[in-house]
């Protein structure tokens, strides 16, 4: 793979395809990513924001399950590639918006994954602070906010420490990842199993939550909830239907990427979410008032060491779930921008930093904002790249690509200058109907400025974007396949 035709700026080891040598991820290892990534504490909360909004348990579990199932398709669509060729998805991105064009949306994701990394890296920090507490018995209550930052002077130090580790496996590379993710996956779900037992024995059963109504008794205040939500729940992995092909191009085989995403996503997302409920149900018999996070549940325990254990668990997850999810990927995008001098381990840790200067506690604190500006929001940018992509390599190519080509500067995917035009348009024109009801959601603009229809039709963005550039896409494409 060192033919002068590959373009330094275009190449380098970590971006050059996967040998087949190398591929060697079978449909297990794929599944058990799946569900290292799935089993954490976002996962386990997700369903009380959904509930908070008026959906009663099972409304909520049918909402998860169903947006997981809907984001399993273009999740499959896109690993293809990766494992027909062994590109990753800034590579991939080059065949629709041209050699140098692909920075834009690749960093677009990539910046997404830093702000999730920084999320769950505050998420694990929190896990750490709580078993601190137990073990030392102070009160986190009486903890004092730095000025600036927001948090205490304990927060942020486990808050690092957490960081650091997660930066170790960043330097350890893929393997180490493979690695942590196969060994994870058995006991996570035993400890979800635990977590269950445990809330059924300890309330005498599932208690009141699964009894309590929908508040959204007509379709008036259903529907509305249920788009937002399910929009949510597919914007919640909208960023890895983007950039699944950094992991499929290790598969063995396409069956191995199906099954494994199959196995893996939708059954564990759900089954977390599921547990979640459950142990929220018993803390309203137990203590009296629901509590949804599970860090807070288990410091309540008073059992020293059984919190402890349980808390560092959490840790583990969180863990698992930030390396894969949040760092490979941005990590590539950023690699993707100067290959010959950003190689995987620095775009890591350019990742790392910026998810520490996004103050991501901020962002994590309102489960409102939560859903309607930061999950919704992002899958309003990622539909379209989505929609792009998949339009790209099934409906124009018929999967049929120039791998040599995507390295080089004046290959087939130069387009203008390296930039695709019709890639471009599409995605301002797909990300464009959005935008008012971001607006209005943010309070940037009153809602009376827009037609409600148009203010609605956010609730439903990743589907709107995705819809409109994979059509937009299939027809000027083959108007102008070389601008």
């Amino acid at each position: 793979m060192h033919e002068p035709s590959h373009d330094p700026r275009l190449w380098n080891e970590d971006l050059a395809p996967v040998p087949l040598s190398r591929r060697t991820w079978s449909a297990w290892h794929v599944t058990a990513l799946w569900v290292g990534m799935a089993v954490c504490i976002t996962t386990y909360t997700l369903a009380s924001s959904l509930i908070e909004q008026g959906m009663n348990w099972w409304q909520a579990t049918l909402t998860i399950l169903l947006g997981n199932l809907i984001v399993l398709i273009p999740m499959t669509l896109n690993a293809h590639p990766g494992t027909a060729y062994g590109i990753p998805f800034p590579v991939l991105l080059r065949a629709s918006f041209g050699t140098f064009g692909s920075n834009i949306p690749a960093l677009m994701r990539g910046l997404v994954a830093c702000g999730w990394f920084g999320i769950q890296t505050w998420v694990g920090g929190a896990a750490i602070y709580a078993t601190a507490a137990v073990i030392f018995g102070f009160d986190p209550g009486t903890r004092q906010a730095l000025p600036i930052l927001g948090i205490s002077p304990g927060e942020f130090l486990c808050f690092m420490i957490f960081w650091a580790v997660n930066v170790w496996f960043i330097v350890r590379g893929m393997e180490s990842i493979k690695w942590m993710e196969t060994l994870s996956a058995p006991f996570l779900l035993l400890i979800g199993l635990v977590l269950v037992w445990w809330a059924w024995d300890a309330a005498d059963g599932f208690g009141p939550i699964f009894s309590q109504p929908s508040t959204l008794d007509t379709s008036a205040k259903f529907w509305p909830v249920f788009g937002a939500g399910l929009t949510a729940m597919v914007g919640y992995w909208a960023t890895l239907s983007l950039n699944i092909p950094d992991f499929s191009r290790f598969a063995r085989s396409q069956r191995a990427q199906i099954t494994g995403q199959a196995l893996g996503l939708p059954t564990t997302m759900t089954f977390y979410a599921f547990i979640g409920i459950v142990v929220t149900s018993a803390t309203v018999v137990i203590f009296g008032a629901p509590i949804w996070d599970p860090v807070q549940v288990i410091a309540k325990l008073h059992h020293p060491w059984i919190s402890a254990l349980a808390l560092v668990t959490l840790a583990v997850a969180t863990l698992s779930t930030n390396i894969a999810a949040n760092v490979v990927s941005p990590a590539n995008d950023f690699s993707n921008v100067a290959p010959n001098r950003v190689s995987f381990r620095t775009g890591g840790l350019i990742t790392a930093l910026i998810g520490i200067l996004m103050f991501p506690w901020k962002l994590y604190q309102d489960p409102r904002g939560y859903i309607f500006t930061w999950l919704i929001g992002y899958s309003a940018l990622l539909g379209p790249i989505a929609g792009i992509m998949i339009a790209d390599y099934f409906v124009w190519r018929r999967k049929k690509l120039d791998a040599d080509a995507l390295y080089r500067r004046h290959g087939a995917y130069r387009y203008t200058g390296g930039f695709s035009l019709v890639g471009f348009g599409v995605l301002a024109a797909s990300i464009l109907p959005n935008l008012p009801g971001f607006l209005v959601t943010v309070k940037v603009l009153p809602a009376d400025m827009f037609p409600g229809w148009l203010v609605a039709g956010y609730n439903y963005a990743w589907f709107v974007g995705f819809a409109l550039a994979f059509l937009l896409y299939s027809l000027i494409r083959p108007i102008f396949p070389n601008r």
